[in-house]
């Protein structure tokens, strides 16, 4: 099993980074796989999280109207679009896999990446 993130980068406020997620290993359909951030001094949260079969998506409050999740199902890669960025949104960004279907917490999820950072200046 394997999740591998990139696109991570270095963004001035208010600019836009697309991450990605490659999975392989499991069925790819039949997984939720959720993107989840931690900044420095403070605890991974979850920031969305997509489940293809089922078609259910959620996102984080702080990330509504700004981040857009997607799949793409033919190359088991899921994608996370993030426009107006903020320094808060400064932060490692990991990508998990769990077959459950809805949101769970970092250490609930079955499989996890190691992570891409994201920094957004001031």
């Amino acid at each position: 099993v394997q999740l591998v993130e990139s696109g991570g980068a270095l963004v001035p406020t208010g600019g836009s980074l697309t991450l990605s997620c490659a999975t392989s290993g499991f069925p790819f359909d039949d997984y939720t796989i959720a993107w989840f951030r931690q900044a420095p001094g403070k605890e991974r949260d979850g920031v969305s999280c997509i489940h293809s079969a089922d078609g259910s998506i959620y996102y984080a409050d702080s990330v509504k109207g700004r981040f857009t999740i997607s799949a793409d199902n033919a190359k088991n890669t899921v994608f996370l679009r993030m426009n107006s960025l903020k320094p808060e949104d400064t932060g490692v960004y990991y990508c998990a896999a769990d077959d459950s279907i809805g949101w769970y917490p970092w250490k609930s999820m079955k499989f996890y990446g190691q992570g891409t950072p994201v920094t957004v200046s001031s």
